[in-house]
C-alpha cells in the first residue's frame, strides 16, 4: 500500500511541493514525512521458534515488508524481517496481555542482542513487558547486507547496490517497526520503544512519523541533531574535540602508554608507514589511530591499555596478538553497514550529501589536522591522538573487507536527494512522554548537541550524567529504571 505524505492533501499539491525551484521550497516538501501502512501485516506476521534461556522465553517473529515502503506499486521487491520477542520465563502464560517494548538498537548497522540470560535492563524491562528486539533491516536476520550479498543481488553494479543500501536508513527502519507493530499488536496498539544510540535516532523519526503508535519512549546515549539538511561536518568537528579530550583522560589514567603510543606510531612510519596484518590488508598510522574507538566504552580503556601492553614481540616486531587484536576489534568487516550508512545517518532531507564529512574535517580545519597528524607528534614527542567513531575513505584500500565497496561508499558519499527523517514541527508539538539519558563524557554521541535536541522535543526529560561512557545503559538497569520512572512522572519533576 502506498504512503500518504503527511500535510500533502493532493497528488498535484504533493508535485507542485517536489517541484520547488529553491532550496527553501524543497526542504519545505521534503518535511512531509512519508507515512505508510499495510492491511495484509498481521495476516503476514509468522510465529517461529522458541528458544528458553535462564530465566527468559523468546520466540521468534518474521515478516516480509516492502523494500521501499513509499512505492506506490506496493513496495515491488519485499525483504524478510526478523525480530525476537522476550519475555520473563514466569509471564509465558499472559504473556498476549502484557504491554510490549520494541528495543532499538544502536549502530547503523548491527544486530539486536542475542539474550543468553535474564539479567540487566532485559531482565527487568521482560520481567513486565514483551520486549521486541528487532533486528533492524540490514542486520542479523533481517535480510542482512554483505559483500557477498550486494555482489550477488547486483553483480557488478555498484549503483544498483548503493540505491539499495540506500533504503536501510532509520527512516525505513521505523517503517518497518510500525508494520511489526499493526502486525503483532493489531492497528489500535501501542507499544513503547527503547533506543539505544541511534537507536534514539531512530526513535526521533518515529515520533515524528507515528506518535500515535507510541506509548511512551526511552532514549539513551542517542539524541541527533534533528536539523533539515547534512548536519555531519558539524557533529565530527565537534566528536574531534571530545575525542582529544577521551585521549587525554587515557593517557591521565595511563601515563606510561603515551611513550607506548609513539613508539608505535613510529615503528609504523619507519616500515614505509604500514605492516602486514595476518588475515591480509595492512596496519597503518591512520589504522592504528582507529584504536581511539575503544576509549568511548566501559571498559574499554582498559581494553586498549590491554592491548597495548603486548604490542611489540622483541624491540623492533609488532606481536602477532597485537595485529590480530586489531582484526578483532575491527567493526566494518564483518557490518559493512556501519561503514556506508554512517555519515549519512546524519542527512535528513535533499540539498547536500555528507561528502566524506570526517575526512573534510580533518583536512580543512588546522587545528584538528595538526593535533591528529599522528607521524609528526610522534617524532617530535609530542602527544598522539586516537580518532573515534569515524569512518574515512583510507579504509576502503587497507581493510580487504571493504575493498568490493569502494565505488558503492563513494556513490553513498555524494548522494544528496536523501528523504527527510525529522519532523521538527511534530517533536515541537509531541505528547508521547519521553526521557532520555545523556553522558557529558559521551565520545559518539556529542552531549551538547544531545542537549539542543532536548529543547526541540516538547516535554522531552533529560538526564545528564558523567557516571557513564555511551554503554551505560548495559553497565548500569538503573539507567532504564529510572527512565521509565521518568516518563511516568513517578519522578515529578523538579
Amino acid at each position: 500500500r502506498a504512503c500518504t505524505p503527511l500535510g500533502a492533501s493532493s497528488p498535484s499539491a504533493a508535485r507542485r511541493g517536489a517541484q520547488g525551484a529553491t532550496r527553501a521550497m524543497t526542504l519545505r516538501a521534503a518535511k512531509r514525512l512519508r507515512v505508510c501502512g499495510a492491511a495484509e501485516d498481521a495476516a503476514g506476521l509468522e510465529l517461529g521458534d522458541e528458544l528458553r534461556v535462564p530465566g527468559l522465553v523468546c520466540r521468534d517473529l518474521w515478516l516480509d515488508v516492502p523494500l521501499d515502503h513509499g512505492a506506490a506499486d506496493g513496495g515491488g521487491r519485499r525483504i524478510r524481517l526478523y525480530a525476537r520477542e522476550v519475555v520473563s520465563h514466569d509471564k509465558v502464560a499472559s504473556r498476549e496481555s502484557l504491554p510490549a517494548l520494541c528495543f532499538l538498537q544502536g549502530g547503523p548497522g548491527f544486530e539486536s542482542p542475542r539474550p543468553t540470560e535474564a539479567s540487566g535492563w532485559l531482565k527487568s524491562a521482560a520481567a513486565e513487558h514483551r520486549v521486541v528486539l528487532l533486528d533492524q533491516r540490514g542486520t542479523g536476520r533481517s535480510a542482512a547486507i554483505t559483500v557477498q550479498q550486494l555482489a550477488r543481488d547486483f553483480p557488478g553494479d555498484a549503483a544498483a547496490q548503493a540505491a539499495y543500501v540506500a533504503r536501510f536508513r532509520a527512516d525505513a527502519i521505523v517503517d518497518d517497526a510500525e508494520a511489526l507493530r499493526r502486525a503483532l499488536l493489531g492497528e489500535g496498539s501501542k507499544w513503547s520503544t527503547l533506543g539505544q544510540s541511534y537507536g534514539g535516532f531512530c526513535t526521533c523519526v518515529y515520533l515524528s512519523k507515528y506518535p500515535s503508535s507510541l506509548s511512551a519512549c526511552y532514549v539513551t546515549g542517542g539524541l541527533p541533531p534533528v536539523d533539515a539538511g547534512c548536519t555531519a561536518r558539524a557533529v565530527y568537528t565537534a566528536l574531534f574535540h571530545r575525542v582529544r579530550r577521551q585521549c587525554d583522560k587515557f593517557y591521565a589514567r595511563f601515563p606510561h602508554h603515551e611513550g607506548t603510543v609513539q613508539r608505535v606510531v613510529g615503528h609504523l612510519v619507519s616500515k614505509g608507514g604500514s605492516v602486514p596484518l595476518p588475515g591480509g590488508g595492512v596496519l597503518s598510522v591512520r589504522g592504528f589511530q582507529m584504536l581511539g574507538l575503544k576509549l568511548g566504552s566501559q571498559p574499554g580503556i582498559e581494553s586498549f591499555s590491554y592491548m597495548l601492553e603486548t604490542a611489540f614481540d622483541g624491540d623492533d616486531e609488532l606481536s602477532y596478538a597485537f595485529l590480530r587484536a586489531f582484526e578483532n576489534f575491527v567493526p566494518f568487516c564483518i557490518n559493512p553497514l556501519y561503514y556506508l550508512l554512517h555519515e549519512a545517518i546524519y542527512c535528513s532531507g535533499p540539498g547536500e550529501a555528507s561528502s566524506w564529512a570526517c575526512q573534510a574535517v580533518l583536512d580543512e580545519d588546522p587545528e584538528t589536522s595538526r593535533l591528529h597528524d599522528a607521524a609528526a607528534r610522534a617524532a617530535a614527542g609530542e602527544r598522539v591522538y586516537l580518532t573515534g567513531e569515524m569512518v574515512f575513505p583510507y579504509m576502503l584500500a587497507e581493510l580487504p573487507a571493504l575493498q568490493p565497496l569502494k565505488e558503492v561508499a563513494e556513490y553513498l558519499a555524494r548522494k544528496e536527494d536523501w528523504e527527510q527523517l525529522y519532523d521538527e514541527e511534530a517533536l515541537a508539538r509531541n505528547e508521547v512522554p519521553v526521557a532520555a539519558c545523556a553522558y557529558t563524557e559521551d565520545m559518539y554521541v556529542e552531549h551538547d548537541l544531545s542537549q539542543e535536541t532536548a529543547t526541540k522535543i516538547k516535554g522531552l526529560r533529560l538526564m545528564s550524567t558523567s557516571e557513564y561512557q555511551h554503554n551505560g545503559l548495559r553497565m548500569d538497569v538503573r539507567i532504564f529504571d529510572r527512565l521509565r520512572a521518568m516518563a511516568s512522572n513517578e519522578v515529578p519533576l523538579f
